[in-house]
């Protein structure tokens, strides 16, 4: 059974209960075209997207370190699913991994696991918090990848009530290059939250991901 919350536009959330197991997935916009017009609590907030891409990519941050086993987990269930829809491969990024793994520890340390206020990034975001399973980054991207079934490539449109299949249309945005994830342990309860943020971002109007 499926809850939703009317939020502030800049996130959109959905509640999935499945028996002990909590999931809270969102897509962050890195900029939006115009604040939406207040909507009744019951309704969702239109499908994020950005206005443009940042100039300077974060491939230029350093010299390449080698890939830890969940950058290359999460490398690889990326570039699969791409792969299905016949869209290059994604890059790793070590800049973008690194901000990433920052505000994964400052959402667990300073927010209790609570989504930060990313409106204004420069990058596209995938966000999840998840209680009472593991997350492994194989099953964090497959977790965003289940929004497909929500998604018409032909109206280019979310269904009713599923404004968050931007969420899988981020992991397979053809003109996204780059990819940085992390994880962190929320607590006693061992929770996780998952992020990854791609560049350039995803999800830009009037445009479909390939």
């Amino acid at each position: 059974m499926a809850r939703f919350f009317m939020l502030p536009y800049h996130i959109i959330l959905v509640l999935v209960a499945l028996s002990t197991t909590t999931l809270t997935i969102a897509s962050v916009p890195s900029t939006l075209v115009a604040p939406p017009p207040l909507q009744p609590k019951t309704t969702i907030p239109p499908a994020q997207a950005h206005l443009r891409a940042p100039t300077v990519s974060p491939s230029n941050y350093r010299k390449p370190k080698p890939l830890t086993p969940a950058a290359k987990e999460f490398l690889a269930a990326h570039n699969k699913a791409r792969a299905e829809v016949k869209v290059a491969p994604l890059k790793w990024s070590d800049k973008l991994a690194h901000d990433t793994d920052m505000l994964v520890r400052y959402q667990r340390d300073k927010k209790n696991c609570r989504f930060a206020d990313m409106s204004l990034t420069q990058y596209g975001m995938n966000q999840m918090w998840a209680s009472g399973m593991r997350v492994t980054p194989t099953r964090a991207v497959g977790l965003w990848l289940q929004s497909k079934k929500h998604y018409s490539y032909q109206k280019n449109t979310c269904a009713p009530r599923h404004d968050n299949c931007g969420v899988y249309k981020q992991v397979v945005w053809k003109k996204t290059l780059e990819v940085g994830c992390a994880q962190a342990k929320c607590g006693r309860d061992g929770s996780t939250i998952s992020i990854c943020s791609y560049y350039p971002p995803g999800n830009v109007i009037g445009e479909r991901p390939y």
